[in-house]
């Protein structure tokens, strides 16, 4: 039976931030696109008691010592919510895909999510995909102490989310794209605190609330748009509105030298809109490249400039 494991039902994607960056922290919708990246998990009982994981997933370089901790945490949550006791029966994790692991692409739910899916394999569980969600939420509690739900839920139902925090539970709606979007997104190789950013972007707004009250107004307009032109599957319009909200987060001061340079060298190879994605000040850039030839173009122009560059799709 281990040697035909169904990993393939067990896979669980990636994400990015398309539009909501920093804004939605403040009730207004963000939008996220999981990405056709995926993390797997093969699941094996063993005789003796105890827990073996075996990461095969590719990483950044520092990835994987650095959240160690945090993996196993989450990886013991997941088990413990589904009932599996190692102590009990010995189980053996065996993590691979093709989902690189990167701050900011939603690695740890893709993660917990796969464990989830193959618990539900290898006991013939007949989980619902909200149970698996669900499961996949508690793991997140090992990286992200109350996590929002926005990387477990992308990472279980795939294509586009609408996220809106609330004053109670936060409102998610699951939307979905037309088609594949071909995307390409790079690292700065830069890794900054989010609790850190989150707290500086409130800082200046209690300094100033009129100048973050203008930018909260144009950000709520953006989005109302983008929401309808990435159903409607309009791809020129989306780039600009991409590009609008880089600007946005670069007057909010979340954006630095590097990510700017990323975008502007993504948008001079053809790439129809290009922005930062995720904390900023630093981790991930995000482009839109309608085309394999232009995939292609923005990828060689960012491997130029950046450590690490990856290709894939908005599925």
């Amino acid at each position: 039976m281990d040697d035909e494991f169904p990993t393939d039902q067990t896979r669980a994607f990636g994400k990015l931030i398309l539009f909501g960056e920093h804004f939605v922290v403040y009730k207004v919708p963000a939008l996220v696109g999981a990405v056709s990246a995926y993390t797997d998990c093969k699941l094996e009982y063993l005789d003796k008691p105890g827990l073996e994981v075996i990461d095969n997933r590719p990483a950044v370089p520092g990835y994987k010592e650095t959240k160690k901790h945090e993996c196993d945490k989450s990886i013991n949550l997941t088990l413990t919510h589904l009932g599996v006791d190692p102590k009990a029966r010995g189980v053996k994790l065996t993590f691979g895909g093709d989902l690189c692991c990167a701050s900011g692409i939603g690695a740890s739910a893709a993660q917990v999510v796969s464990l989830a899916r193959a618990v539900n394999a290898a006991d013939s569980r007949s989980l619902s995909e909200d149970e698996i969600n669900a499961a996949g939420y508690e793991g997140e509690k090992g990286s992200h102490g109350t996590p929002s739900g926005i990387d477990n839920t992308a990472a279980t139902f795939g294509g586009l989310l609408r996220f809106q925090r609330t004053d109670s539970a936060p409102v998610f709606e699951k939307k979905s794209f037309p088609s594949a979007i071909r995307i390409v997104y790079a690292s700065t190789g830069i890794t900054a605190s989010t609790t850190e950013v989150v707290g500086d972007v409130r800082s200046k707004k209690e300094a100033d609330e009129a100048w973050f009250s203008g930018l909260m107004g144009k950000y709520t307009t953006l989005v109302e748009e983008a929401e309808q032109v990435v159903v409607g599957g309009d791809l020129e319009k989306l780039g600009k509105l991409m590009d609008q909200n880089h600007a946005l987060l670069q007057e909010l001061t979340v954006s630095c030298k590097e990510l700017d340079d990323l975008v502007d060298a993504a948008r001079a190879a053809g790439a129809m809109g290009a922005k930062m994605s995720g904390t900023g000040r630093g981790g991930l850039m995000i482009a839109l490249t309608p085309t394999e030839d232009i995939q292609n173009n923005v990828a060689t122009a960012l491997e130029k400039i950046a450590p690490q560059v990856w290709k894939t799709t908005f599925a």
